[in-house]
This record gives C-alpha cells, sequence and structure tokens, in this order.
C-alpha cells in the first residue's frame, strides 16, 4: 500500500456525517467522497429502492458495483488524505477485508435524537435503516479482525469541535487544521445528488451547530424502535473517544 491516509467514516443517518464531511473538506491535504456505495446499496436492496427519495436517479448515476467501488478507494492517490463518508448498512453483503487498509471511524448519534429527525424524511424506519445494529456488527468484525477503530458520538463534536476533531485527526496520524472548524454556508461539488433531500440544513451552516437538546415531545409510534436501538447504542458508547 501507499502512504494516502483513507479515512472510512462508517455513520447513521442524521448523524453530523455530512457536517463532518464538509469539515475535512477544509483541508487543502484532504478529498472527500460522499457515500460512494450508496448506488450499490440501492441497486441490490429493492425494498430500499422502493422508498429511498431519488432512488433511480442515484442508481444511475453512480458505480452500482460494490467491487469496484472499493477498489477506487483503495487506490485513488488525488490527495494525500481521502475521506470517504459511508452510511454502514451501505456495505450489504460485500467483503470487509478491505478495512484493514483503512482508517475506520463509527459514527453514532442518541436514537433519542436521531430517530425523529430520520423519520422526517423517510417513515417508519426498521432497525436496518437506522444503522444501530449493524454498527455493532462492524465493531465485532472489527475486533475480530484486530483492526483498529474509533467510535464518536455527534454530540461529542458538537459539544466542543475542536477537541474531538483533534482526536479524531490524531487517530489518523493527521495534523488537525483549525480550518476544520467551520465552512461556507454552501453547497459543495462532492454532495450527492440526493443532497436536495437531506443536506438543507447543513448547507446553510457555517460549521457545526451547538448541540441543543429537542423539546418535541418523542414520536410515540417510534417507542419499539427506540427499545430496539438503545442496547446497541450503549454498547457504542462504550468504545466512544
Amino acid at each position: 500500500m501507499d502512504n494516502i491516509k483513507r479515512i472510512c467514516l462508517w455513520s447513521g443517518p442524521r448523524n453530523i456525517s455530512t457536517a463532518l464531511m464538509y469539515s475535512f473538506a477544509q483541508r487543502l491535504d484532504t478529498k472527500v467522497f460522499d457515500e460512494p456505495l450508496y448506488g450499490y446499496y440501492l441497486k441490490h436492496h429493492p425494498q430500499a429502492r422502493s422508498y429511498h427519495p431519488g432512488a433511480e436517479d442515484i442508481i444511475q448515476t453512480m458505480e452500482s458495483d460494490g467491487e469496484k467501488v472499493i477498489e477506487m478507494m483503495l487506490t485513488n492517490n488525488e490527495k494525500p488524505v481521502l475521506f470517504f463518508k459511508h452510511m454502514t448498512h451501505h456495505l450489504l453483503n460485500l467483503d470487509r477485508g478491505f478495512m484493514k487498509n483503512t482508517i475506520n471511524i463509527i459514527l453514532t448519534r442518541d436514537p433519542l435524537d436521531m430517530l425523529p429527525s430520520f423519520n422526517k424524511v423517510i417513515q417508519n424506519p426498521s432497525l436496518d435503516d437506522v444503522g444501530y445494529q449493524l454498527h455493532i456488527d462492524l465493531l465485532n468484525y472489527f475486533k475480530r479482525h484486530d483492526i483498529t477503530f474509533k467510535v464518536v458520538n455527534s454530540k461529542q463534536i458538537l459539544t466542543n469541535p475542536e477537541d474531538a476533531l483533534l482526536k479524531l485527526c490524531t487517530f489518523a496520524e493527521i495534523p488537525f487544521e483549525k480550518t476544520m472548524l467551520s465552512w461556507k454556508p454552501q453547497k459543495r461539488e462532492e454532495d450527492g445528488i440526493w443532497a436536495k433531500y437531506w443536506y438543507q440544513n447543513v448547507h446553510k451552516s457555517s460549521g457545526f451547530q451547538k448541540y441543543i437538546p429537542k423539546e418535541e415531545d418523542f414520536p410515540s409510534h417510534l417507542n419499539p424502535l427506540l427499545e430496539e436501538c438503545l442496547p446497541h447504542y450503549n454498547k457504542l458508547m462504550e468504545y466512544a473517544i
């Protein structure tokens, strides 16, 4: 392998993963990639294809061969640091052996905050949609194969962005840069074509927004899913930075 730092962010949806991608995009030494496995996921998951907004356009405009996407990730050398923003559920049945050659970060969020936000775009989500069980599966894979990883909670980033980013940069063995703390409120060319459905808030932002606890009542119809998610989330938090 070359000396390129290939960072894979393994996130669930609505976890400020796009803001973190924007943060890394401020680095002159870094190129960011927005969910390169999304096309593969939708093509090979007919049920998700039926309800994800813009699914057909995503499939038509992205590489949908997962092995080719992985090859791209491992051979791209455009910049010294490559940041791949992924949703963990996009992996489906792909061979995960490539993760031995990437810097792996799991990004999670308290389901009390995350589930109502996700439900506004995709109603009545399942456990597979929101990623908590899949994060545990991935964590266990890392442990079985002696692959180093870090877990970060989105609240940690929002509460103290500089401290969280410093820890992540230290883990990736790259210098922290203060430019990562802010950006211009605008779209980015790297945004996936699904941005119009999901990225309204980050397009208006100029940095990580201060964490504010939700005031509205938790939707009662999501309570069964919350009960499924909490044990996985609590397990993840045992490994959080």
